[in-house]
């Protein structure tokens, strides 16, 4: 029998958790807005001399590649480390990895210096990090860069391995969405696939994710499982609500307006899920 995933969006509501959220400027400002509609509470800054006392305050971070320079990269790299002094949870979105030097470097530097709770992205920039970090090495990442249904055992296997080296839960985030502890990895098939018509739903997806490992400390697995069910069935949703006319800018608010409206029963009879 399926464990119902809905009380972990109500731990969410119910607790309000603060994220601090370093993360892509293109999305800043539908990542806030996405943590609002779930019940949590944004804070935005890189700056370096300011990351350390805002992370402090938080409950969690949210660490997103997506628009790098030198002065975030050291914002990250600070922030980071104090989270982890303070035990919250933390969260690499690694976007882009492998598209540049310096995406890649620097995804492979924040996880070499900071442990992460759960590293979320796409099959392609898992397997970047999966062959040239040093907590990774040696992980098979010999996987399809699209988990179908064609390939779902090599991607579960994958999943489950990166996990383990990198000793935290990943998110392999597309058409069918995995998530993994490197024991047991929930196949989630909500969503739709226009959601990639969409800049920032993976953003958004992060940012939401680290909200749901602060509201759910002692089970983090099931919660990254069930952020991740909340997104693709918020995009199911909004899908459904569309009219004629309406285009990727409306979904977008569609979306957002969809996990606004979300409660425990909604996600519990909407998640679409088998855990292998």
């Amino acid at each position: 029998m399926k464990r119902l995933l809905g009380i972990y969006l109500q731990n969410v509501r119910d607790k309000a958790p603060l994220v601090h959220n370093i993360t892509n400027y293109v999305t800043v400002n539908d990542v806030a807005n996405v943590l609002l509609a779930c019940g949590g509470s944004p804070i935005m800054s890189d700056e370096p001399q300011d990351v350390e006392d805002i992370t402090s305050i938080c409950g969690g971070l949210n660490i997103n590649i997506g628009t790098l320079n030198v002065r975030s990269i050291e914002g990250m790299l600070k922030a980071g480390k104090r989270s982890n002094q303070m035990g919250h949870p933390v969260l690499l979105d690694p976007v882009g990895a492998g598209a540049s030097d310096l995406r890649t470097s620097t995804a492979v530097l924040l996880t070499e210096e900071i442990r992460f709770d759960v590293i979320r992205g796409n099959t392609s920039e898992i397997k970047t990090l999966a062959k040239g970090s040093g907590t990774t090495k040696g992980v098979d990442a010999d996987v399809a860069d699209a988990v179908t249904e064609e390939n779902l055992e090599e991607g579960v296997a994958f999943a489950k391995a990166f996990a383990r080296k990198a000793e935290t839960i990943a998110a392999i985030t597309g058409a069918i969405d995995l998530v993994s502890d490197g024991e047991a990895c929930y196949v989630i098939r909500n969503g739709r696939p226009e959601m990639g018509k969409i800049t920032g739903t993976g953003c958004q997806l992060s940012g939401m994710l680290t909200a749901f490992l602060v509201a759910n400390p002692d089970q983090k697995l099931e919660a990254a499982a069930a952020a991740v069910c909340a997104m693709g069935l918020a995009g199911e949703i909004g899908w459904a609500h569309m009219q004629p006319g309406d285009g990727n800018a409306t979904y977008r608010n569609r979306i957002i307006d969809a996990i606004y409206n979300m409660d425990r029963e909604t996600l519990d009879k909407g998640a679409d899920y088998e855990v292998r």
